[in-house]
């Protein structure tokens, strides 16, 4: 809920989620590549970040005077929109307070999601994540970093979603965020156990199976392994429970 007013109140919106957009009073703001890899930056760390290191991240094939040169010309390039977005402090740049950026709220709605026992809604945070990637079409080694860090976040978040929904019994809220989780990683077994977790719940054995199956064949084709044997039990399990169709 937090997040949810803060977002709704903030002059300056960054999303990083799926591409990059800054919006000023929801007005989109173009900027060029130089400077939208400096807003970026500075929005993946919340700490005010020495010049040099991000001339340094930022133009890694440069000598360090032209590399203090882009930096320049990209922090002269956003500052001349007047928006106000980046904050000065002598050696140190950061976002101005109070931007609102989607994969900081993202990141602390996953955290929540792990971290806490089960007695908050999940939907809020469980949002931000079902469709959710850093800044795909950017390629350098800064972001494929910090792309790498949020992606295995959103996974684990999604798993946590799946499995808090199948105790809650709402199975298609469960099986949602698990295939979620699935199509991400097609070869993570953990994904593909807690949708069959949520199949099994809900009495779907034949989904439960089938889930199973496509897991098996993944792994087979991409790793040449088997499925471990905490799946195979779980599968027996199911089995077991159900009816003669399914264990036919």
């Amino acid at each position: 809920m937090k997040r949810r007013a803060h977002a709704q109140t903030a002059v300056h919106q960054l999303r990083l989620l799926n591409g990059f957009e800054l919006l000023h009073e929801d007005v989109p703001v173009r900027l060029p590549q130089s400077a939208q890899r400096l807003v970026a930056f500075l929005a993946l760390h919340e700490q005010p970040q020495l010049r040099v290191r991000i001339a340094c991240v930022l133009w890694t094939d440069m000598s360090e005077e032209r590399a203090f040169a882009c930096l320049r010309s990209a922090l002269w390039r956003v500052n001349r929109l007047g928006c106000g977005v980046v904050h000065c402090s002598g050696s140190r740049l950061e976002l101005t307070p109070g931007v609102q950026i989607d994969v900081r709220d993202a990141t602390e709605g996953a955290r929540e999601l792990l971290e806490t026992s089960g007695s908050t809604d999940p939907r809020s945070a469980v949002d931000a994540l079902l469709d959710a990637e850093l800044l795909p079409d950017w390629y350098e080694d800064w972001v494929e970093l910090e792309r790498e860090q949020f992606r295995q976040l959103r996974l684990h978040a999604l798993e946590a979603a799946c499995e808090r929904y199948t105790s809650a019994g709402e199975h298609g809220a469960a099986v949602g965020c698990g295939l979620a989780a699935v199509a991400a990683d097609p070869l993570r077994e953990s994904a593909h156990r807690a949708v069959i977790r949520a199949h099994l719940a809900e009495g779907n054995v034949h989904e439960a199976l089938r889930q199973y199956r496509s897991c098996r064949r993944l792994l087979r084709k991409g790793l040449g392994v088997a499925p471990s044997r905490e799946l195979e039990e779980l599968v027996e399990r199911g089995r077991a429970g159900g009816n003669g169709t399914a264990r036919a």
